[in-house]
């Protein structure tokens, strides 16, 4: 089974920043793309960045230039560097990896909280 671990929510003022960091129980090279959804109270699951095992990046709009994704090869994890957050940014972040079209798996999630 692959396991996924995220950590690093919790409470933060606006403006603030947090580092999301998604633990994985193998290495990083069996998945061709890893990245990260948030899901808000009463709203839908919504794509937050991806990053494939060749590097390239893709953002939602709603965080092009406040949040990076990154992988770091040897720590199994893929991390994302959320800056200048604001309450809309309020949600469940969820860690996803992909083998392939037809396995993908996701952690239990953690909670951005975005309020002064």
């Amino acid at each position: 089974q692959v396991q996924l671990v995220e950590s690093g929510g919790g409470l933060v003022q606006p403006g603030g920043s947090l580092r999301l960091s998604c633990a994985a129980s193998e290495i990083l090279f069996r998945f061709y793309v890893m990245g990260w959804y948030r899901q808000a109270p009463g709203k839908q699951r919504e794509l937050v960045a991806t990053i494939t095992n060749g590097e390239s990046t893709n953002y939602a709009n709603s965080v092009k230039g406040r949040f990076t994704i990154s992988r770091d090869n040897a720590k199994n994890t893929v991390d994302l560097q959320m800056n200048s957050l604001s309450p809309e940014d309020t949600a469940i972040y969820y860690c996803n990896v992909a083998r392939d079209p037809f396995h993908t798996y996701w952690g239990k999630g953690t909670l951005v909280t975005v309020s002064s």
